[in-house]
């Protein structure tokens, strides 16, 4: 049982509660004070750091390459891409602003797209006009994407045909980006709770009763759920698809040429530089059935993949040896748009930025605030 100051602290009853402390749940705490600075606000995290994605990514700021812009405008149309573009390229100037780059290792480094056997490589310099001319207004110039395989031999890789160069996007420490937001969420007075894991809720006159794995109960006036990756444990209606994606990172290679943010196969594959270090992910459309799932544990399957991949591409006159490995879990829509949605009439879930959380969350985020508060 709770004593009195718990109950009257911790447990209080809330104007806000969110569910979810990752780059989602933080941005949304942080729009939503900015905007009602006396409202009540509690963020409750399952882990004793975020679980899913936030601190488990690549550690990528960017907007998406060529040919995965390409595709998503094959799927959703030519204006929801490039609408999910704009608010990816504001969400990373959102973040520069509020961060020197020493506070999050910002690494402007410039990022690339690496090409083999693609299907459409006679036309790369028409695809990379025609990008140009459409994202010009939103990042304010044309020059978004540029031909860069001259380059190829000297940042370190081999048995490649192509290469496109983004000046816009950036190396980014994921760690370090969550623990700023914690920083700034308390200093505005959200209250941030870990290790609560959230079972269900009930509402009840015009409140919602939110039940916790510790049978402790938190009353709140609105609820958000932010929970990406894991929404279908709470909200198996929305169809939210979990997406694990697997990581790598070398010890470190003498005279490593390789330095920037790297991307293959429409984005299915990911690596950069971590100083003389290689970090590589991705490798899930390989086994995407297998990769569909909560399990943070990875497979040895993805792992070999991911090492051949090195092995293949890296030029270094030295063994390949992996240091450390790790899962982190995304959420997917089927439209591959985000998801802001009421699923009560005191409940929103702000869910599945679909790979791209890093940059999206910032300006979902406002949108939220927007929503609730106007």
């Amino acid at each position: 049982m709770m004593s009195f100051w718990e109950k009257d602290s911790f447990y209080a009853n809330t104007d806000i509660t969110i569910i979810g402390g990752g780059l989602m749940g933080l941005w949304t705490a942080i729009e939503l004070k900015k905007k009602s600075p006396t409202l009540s606000i509690t963020i409750l995290e399952s882990g004793t750091t975020p679980l899913g994605a936030s601190t488990r990514n690549g550690g990528f700021a960017c907007f998406g390459s060529l040919t995965e812009l390409l595709a998503d405008e094959a799927t959703m149309g030519t204006e929801k891409m490039l609408s999910v573009v704009e608010m990816r390229y504001k969400g990373i100037q959102k973040i520069r602003s509020y961060f020197t780059a020493s506070e999050i290792d910002l690494d402007e480094c410039g990022g690339y797209e690496v090409l083999k056997n693609y299907k459409e490589a006679d036309e790369i310099d028409e695809q990379i006009n025609y990008l140009n001319q459409l994202l010009a207004k939103i990042i304010g110039s044309k020059n978004a994407f540029a031909c860069a395989t001259d380059r190829i031999s000297t940042i370190g890789l081999k048995n490649i045909d192509q290469l496109i160069h983004n000046p816009h996007e950036a190396g980014i420490h994921s760690g370090k980006l969550v623990n700023a937001l914690i920083k700034v969420a308390i200093n505005n007075g959200i209250q941030v709770l870990n290790g609560i894991e959230v079972m269900s809720w009930e509402e009840l006159s015009n409140k919602v009763v939110v039940l916790t794995n510790q049978q402790k109960t938190i009353t709140t006036n609105q609820l958000i759920v932010c929970t990406n990756g894991f929404t279908n444990s709470l909200l198996p209606e929305l169809n939210i698809e979990p997406a694990r994606g697997q990581i790598i990172i070398t010890a470190p290679i003498d005279g490593l040429k390789t330095k920037g943010t790297f991307h293959f196969d429409e984005g299915f594959y990911y690596w950069r530089n971590i100083g003389d270090r290689i970090l590589l992910g991705g490798a899930r459309n390989s086994e995407f059935e297998n990769e569909r799932t909560t399990d943070l544990s990875g497979s040895d399957s993805i792992r070999n993949k991911l090492l051949e991949f090195l092995k293949n591409h890296l030029v270094t006159n030295q063994p390949i040896l992996v240091e450390q490995y790790w899962s982190g879990i995304m959420g997917f829509t089927p439209t591959k748009t985000p998801l802001v949605k009421k699923v009560g009439t005191n409940v929103l879930a702000v869910i599945a930025c679909n790979g791209m959380g890093v940059a999206l969350t910032p300006i979902i985020a406002e949108e939220v605030a927007n929503q609730l508060l106007n």
